[in-house]
């Protein structure tokens, strides 16, 4: 008798898929935040700060809420629904917490009101204080402010719409450090919002904040024209920093310009084959706006960039010469090339905007304003522990893209397994990652705990 092999198709149309393993682990390498978390107390500082007397329910495993969407937006989630991916096998076996289901965590985020919302938003400052306190802290205090426009889809969404660029959407306001990439404070706004209208009241909500977690020195301030705001001057300048902001092309402003003398312009390096030369001058302050407290000197230093519009190397070149100008107003000393160097590099800011709609940002979820107000509160939250993670576990010396954290170290597929009455978790042979992993999983485990 002859014994025939059954055949086996060839290709993927051989595999078969089942939905079956409880062990595995999608975003294994979410333990590195969580443990980060844990040693940090997030869970209990939550807790203990929100609550809400019309419906305990609000404050009932507020920790393990809030955290369960701060960890899925980590894990690349940017609605409710994704929520649930935590939930998936044994994935929450490496958060320290029970993951909470996506309609748990929607009815939650839907039950705030504006109190809960700023009790949280407390919570992400404590938390900064305590990760500062860990080693996180800059040590030179760069403020970047800046706005952004995040688009919705639909007409339920309440507080939407339509600002100047004519997009419907949430109009939020960020506040960053500079050397470390963390979000400092974020206000989600209507879209209609001016960036000048409650401008100063946001950098003293942010100054208040870096003070109560333990910065005491001075600072730097820096904007795009929309924060030009002689009131922000006043409140920067009584807070014991400094301000450097970029100045509308008013009348006035292009005066200045045009009587600086031709020789006083000084060629520096600019990025592309464009030429671009600097120059400063001083502006006269109105009256009006030197008032208060803390008054303004009478003229203010402008530092000026010119930036010639086409290039001096072409072989027909224009009959004038014509250049765009890039005004900046400041109250620093320093050289002129300094000021100016400094005061490109606020650009960055656009790179912690781009992370965050990576992720939390990309979508604003809730019809209800207080539920999406605590979304970007989250989604701060979640880039945070992104960067702390990187700063205080691999060390990192420069700000990489929250894209590539999370490729490398956070989206690791994993199984959960039990040896000799102790849980391992088993990661991929061979990950690229492995040694930079385990030394960040060895100094955040190194970390004092926090009640």
């Amino acid at each position: 008798m002859v014994t025939r092999e059954r055949a086996v198709p060839d290709g993927l149309g051989g595999i078969e898929i089942a939905f079956d393993d409880e062990r595995l682990v999608a975003d294994a390498g979410l333990v590195l935040p969580a443990t980060l978390c844990e040693r940090l107390g997030a869970q209990g500082v939550i807790d203990g700060l929100l609550e809400r007397p019309g419906d305990p329910a609000i404050g009932v495993a507020a920790g393990a809420k809030a955290l369960s969407v701060a960890f899925a937006m980590l894990a690349g989630a940017d609605s409710i629904d994704d929520i649930d991916r935590l939930r998936a096998g044994a994935s929450g076996a490496v958060l320290g917490l029970r993951p909470r289901a996506a309609t748990t965590c929607g009815n939650w985020l839907r039950g705030l009101g504006f109190g809960q919302v700023r009790q949280l938003d407390a919570a992400c400052g404590e938390l900064l204080r305590r990760a500062w306190d860990a080693g996180a802290r800059p040590e030179r205090l760069v403020i970047d402010l800046d706005s952004s426009i995040t688009q919705v889809h639909g007409y339920k969404k309440r507080g939407a719409r339509y600002g100047h660029t004519r997009v419907l959407g949430y109009h939020p306001i960020f506040a960053t450090s500079a050397q470390t990439g963390e979000v400092i404070h974020a206000r989600l706004r209507n879209g209609a919002a001016n960036t000048q209208y409650g401008a100063k009241r946001f950098f003293e909500e942010t100054i208040a904040r870096c003070r109560r977690a333990g910065h005491s020195g001075g600072f730097l301030v820096r904007a795009d024209s929309g924060f030009m705001n002689y009131g922000l001057f006043r409140a920067i300048a009584r807070h014991g920093g400094h301000f450097s902001v970029a100045a509308t092309m008013q009348a006035h402003v292009r005066a200045a310009i045009a009587q600086i003398p031709e020789e006083q312009w000084t060629p520096i390096a600019y990025p592309g084959s464009g030429r671009a030369e600097i120059a400063e001058t001083t502006i006269a302050v109105d009256p009006k706006h030197r008032s208060g407290a803390h008054p303004l000197p009478e003229r203010l230093r402008l530092v000026v960039r010119r930036v010639l519009n086409h290039d001096p190397a072409h072989p027909q070149q224009p009959l004038f010469n014509d250049y765009r100008y890039f005004p900046i107003l400041t109250s620093r000393t320093d050289e002129v090339a300094l000021v100016e160097a400094c005061h490109r590099d606020h650009a960055q800011i656009e790179l912690v905007i781009r992370d965050l709609k990576d992720a939390g940002l990309a979508h604003i979820p809730s019809g209800r304003t207080y539920a999406n107000m605590a979304w970007l509160v989250l989604a701060t939250l979640a880039h945070n522990l992104q960067r702390w993670t990187a700063i205080l576990g691999l060390r990192e010396t420069r700000i990489t893209q929250h894209r590539t954290i999370r490729n490398r170290y956070l989206a690791i597929p994993g199984r959960m397994v039990t040896h000799a009455r102790r849980r391992r978790l088993r990661l991929p042979a061979g990950w690229p990652w492995r040694a930079r992993f385990l030394e960040a999983m060895k100094r955040l485990r190194a970390l004092p705990a926090l009640a």
